[in-house]
């Protein structure tokens, strides 16, 4: 499952991040590392970016970039 994927409100692990090019490098920059845990907070009006809650900060990804990030759900 990747993060593009999940409603606001869920919690997620992150698993993996796919890829190897300069959009993976800024992801990791941005604090998106395995075993990071996150919240989706919510989307824009029309569906993108959308904003999650990482750490003690917030973060908009595109929905392309969040395809990019796999994740495990959290009960």
């Amino acid at each position: 499952m990747t993060l593009n994927e999940i409603k606001p409100g869920q919690r997620v692990r992150i698993e993996s991040l796919l890829g190897d090019d300069v959009v993976l490098q800024r992801l990791m920059e941005m604090g998106l590392l395995e075993d990071e845990e996150l919240e989706v907070i919510g989307f824009a009006p029309m569906g993108d970016p959308m904003e999650i809650r990482l750490r003690d900060y917030r973060l908009s990804l595109r929905r392309t970039e969040a395809a990019r990030i796999r994740v495990t759900l959290l009960p």
